[in-house]
């Protein structure tokens, strides 16, 4: 298969690649850096890249930015980004994608865990994940020409936990989270939300 795989330069994104691409042909997609790049809080900008790549099989979406913050510190901008880029910026790659992607193919998006198990601090996260869900199983009712629609909920990553000092046992390794994207594009599964820890 021919699988694009936005936000491959993150930690995530680099382990769906790895994954993938001893058995199918990778395009890979990052914000700044690979084969291409995109803005996913532009329509234009996915327009674009669309446009760039042609046809693929399945759509991989381990992008999308939203804030952490207590909840009585969260500005309009910061609920606005979140909103914008995490959450539309997914919703508009499945939108002007199903017109790229081959019949029968798969578009599969990223939420988290904060969907369904918030923590302080996470109200525009959990808000904007959740939102995902939702959004992943009803476009999958609607999706045309056979194509699946799935949603990869991860925990927190260990790399991830490193790097923000915090203790990496509390989080799973990037390359397990993969195994959940690799069962929703390989797999038959449509409009479900994968949690990745009953995959790794």
């Amino acid at each position: 298969m021919r699988i694009v795989v936005v936000g491959a330069t993150g930690t995530i994104g680099k382990a769906v690649v790895d994954a993938l691409s001893g058995r199918h042909e990778v395009v890979r997609v990052g914000h700044t850096h690979g084969e291409h790049t995109v803005d996913i809080a532009s329509a234009g900008s996915i327009r674009a890249l669309f446009d760039a790549v042609g046809p693929f099989d399945a759509l991989v979406s381990a992008a999308g930015n939203a804030a952490f913050a207590p909840l009585e510190t969260l500005t309009d901008e910061q609920f606005a980004f979140s909103l914008g880029h995490k959450l539309m910026g997914q919703v508009n790659l499945v939108r002007l994608g199903l017109a790229h992607v081959r019949d029968g193919g798969s578009i599969t998006l990223t939420s988290g865990v904060l969907a369904a198990e918030p923590m302080p601090g996470a109200a525009a996260i959990s808000l904007v994940n959740a939102g995902l869900e939702g959004f992943g199983r009803a476009a999958a009712l609607e999706a045309p020409r056979g194509v699946r629609v799935n949603v990869v909920s991860p925990p927190w990553v260990s790399e991830t936990l490193q790097a923000m000092g915090m203790d990496p046992a509390g989080g799973m390794p990037a390359a397990k989270v993969a195994a959940a994207y690799v069962a929703a594009v390989e797999g038959g599964e449509t409009g479900q939300v994968l949690d990745a820890r009953k995959f790794g």
